[in-house]
């Protein structure tokens, strides 16, 4: 579904490079694997010639090839590690060569966000299988996903659209940027569950804030050590000894209690706040230019620290804490050393020199993370353009428009244009010819343009606008609603808006579908009027033929337009292609004929 001058060719050499990458590294892992196994080999025949020369010289050997051996696992561990980041990058280029192809519906959809009775939603397909949602999105934590989904739903103000158009064009051509941003996302998705547990810690004041749990922490090891001390010189009987050790076990038991409500706050966050430092490290590397971005990147900027390396300080404590869940290891550490509380101390410590923070780096990642999207979009697609905004409230022009989830070899691109208020464009057409597909074409570039995103079209300039739409209405079973009613609804809140002066732009197609030819005529005459009175802008997809006829009365204030049908042999031939005037060929009748209806 890119374009044809779509950079398909970068993504291949990525994936080329990427392999061959692999291929090295996992060599390495092999002849990491092959150095254990020899380091093993020759420590134990070492240790043969050893042992007749003494103790020392055993323990010496032991020790240098432990050491060797440690220093091979921790090299086999960080080669692990990058072949995993290639592991995530291959598969993240794989994709973009998919979605060439069309094949993202496996893809997350963010149907969860889908609001029930919004504006138009449901009507462009923003989230569900095939949606805009799953082709436009290149989040990875779960703030990034919903600050997606809400400029998906939201149109922002001209200046935040101006800004994260200059945003995206800046990250368009930085693919490798993006790309691993992605990757190291990918590792642990970032969740709101963790942003919420950390923002309950943060708000729950300090329980150690005062000096003397500090000289606790500090004189009560001291003792314990010192009895072990003097234990092991023989100055301390065992008696004496071990019935100190006993009190200390119940003095770290009653610290551990005091720690545990802070313990189960950051319960199962460690693994995510590698992500998150890995994430950040990967956004303060940049060098940004434009003011949207370098403003979300000071969110990990101050004098003291970088935020990244917070954020390891903070899984390094929470590690820490993490021991209480190995006896053999915890409960010597919290008798000896008061482990709990040691660690307690550090997070308060930490919890003060980054409270104001924290929540800002959530933030700031999903805010990059949707602009990584849009630039994604605008690398993938150099034909489509940024929109440009006029002040004037009903101005919609744009040249070769097409619906962006409709592959290019079968996309039908057509030119549209209005300007002004109390203007209405009704669009007749047979059935398949393209009517409906058309008005959807108008408002998901709309919803595209109004998030800062480049639109699918070759120019496109429009007013600030809010679409309003009318295209798929439903029954509710559940609140006993009928289809007609459903509609009469979704109208009503459509009135409400154009009688409060509000800047939408109308999409209806067949609209008072579910009542009798009639009165579906006389309300929809009646409707088209009252708009214009007001003042309303949009387009109004109809067969109703009759309803053309209303331009007659007001000739600067409607405007027909039409899809029609070529028919040959009783075949059916379509252009899709946008034409003035009001549509005379129908094919209702063949396509009755098609399936048996005798006519």
């Amino acid at each position: 579904m890119m374009s044809i001058s779509a950079p398909l060719p970068i993504y291949n050499k990525r994936i080329e490079d990427l392999s061959a990458d692999r291929i090295h590294l996992k060599n390495k892992q092999n002849g990491i694997a092959w150095g254990r196994f020899v380091c093993i080999v020759v420590m134990a025949i070492s240790l043969y010639y050893a042992w007749p020369f003494g103790v020392f010289y055993t323990v010496l050997t032991v020790i240098v090839f432990m050491a060797v051996f440690l220093r091979l696992v921790i090299l086999s561990a960080k080669n692990n590690e990058k072949i995993g980041s290639l592991d995530r990058l291959l598969l993240i280029n794989q994709q973009e060569i998919d979605m060439a192809a069309g094949q993202y519906i496996s893809l997350p959809d963010g149907h969860d966000f889908l609001p029930n009775n919004h504006d138009y939603a449901l009507d462009l397909d923003i989230f569900g299988r095939a949606s805009l949602y799953q082709y436009v999105n290149r989040t990875i934590s779960a703030q990034g996903q919903h600050d997606l989904s809400a400029w998906l739903l939201h149109p922002a103000d001209p200046v935040t659209v101006l800004q994260r158009q200059e945003a995206a064009r800046e990250l368009k051509d930085q693919y490798v940027w993006r790309q691993q941003l992605q990757a190291h996302g990918m590792e642990n998705q970032i969740t709101l569950l963790t942003r919420k547990k950390l923002a309950l810690w943060l708000e729950d004041p300090n329980r150690f804030t005062k000096p003397h749990w500090k000289w606790i922490s500090i004189l009560l090891p001291a003792i314990i050590i010192a009895a072990l001390i003097f234990h092991l010189t023989g100055s301390l009987s065992s008696e004496r000894f071990y019935g100190l050790v006993i009190l200390f076990l119940f003095i770290s038991w009653f610290f551990s209690h005091k720690v545990k409500p802070a313990y189960i706050k950051l319960n199962q966050v460690v693994a995510e706040m590698t992500t998150l430092s890995n994430t950040i490290h990967c956004i303060e590397q940049n060098h940004f230019k434009s003011p949207l971005l370098s403003r979300l990147q000071q969110a990990y900027v101050y004098t003291s620290s970088k935020a990244s390396l917070q954020v390891k300080s903070l899984k390094a404590i929470l590690d820490r804490l993490d021991y209480r869940l190995n006896p053999i290891v915890f409960i010597p550490l919290n008798i000896f050393l008061l482990w709990d509380l040691q660690q307690v101390l550090s997070l308060e410590k930490w919890k003060e020199e980054n409270n104001n923070r924290v929540l800002a780096w959530f933030d700031a990642l999903g805010e990059i993370e949707a602009l990584s999207s849009l630039a994604t979009i605008s690398f993938n697609h150099p034909d489509w353009c940024f929109p440009a905004l006029d002040e004037r409230h009903g101005c919609f022009i744009t040249s070769e428009l097409g619906h962006p989830l409709i592959p290019e070899s079968k996309r039908v691109c057509n030119s549209f244009s209005t300007t002004g208020i109390a203007q209405l464009s009704l669009v007749t057409g047979s059935n398949m010819a393209g009517k409906s597909t058309f008005l959807r074409s108008v408002g998901v570039n709309m919803v595209l343009a109004m998030m800062g995103s480049p639109v699918c079209a070759k120019t496109f300039i429009m007013s600030p606008m809010r679409v309003m739409s009318s295209m798929r209405v439903s029954d509710n079973l559940e609140e006993s609603t009928s289809t007609f009613y459903a509609e009469l609804k979704k109208l009503k809140h459509i009135i409400e808006a154009v009688n409060r002066g509000e800047e939408v732009y109308l999409l209806l197609d067949e609209i008072l579908r579910g009542t009798n030819s009639l009165d579906r005529h006389t309300g929809s005459s009646t409707l088209i009027r009252q708009l214009i009175r007001h003042g309303a802008v949009g387009m109004l997809a109809t067969h109703d033929l009759e309803l053309a006829e209303l331009a007659k009365d007001h000739p600067t204030q409607i405007h027909n337009y039409h899809f029609d049908v070529q028919v040959a042999n009783e075949e059916l031939f379509f252009d899709y292609k946008l034409k003035e005037g009001v549509c005379r060929s129908m094919n209702a009748s063949i396509l009755m004929k098609k399936i048996g209806i005798e006519l």
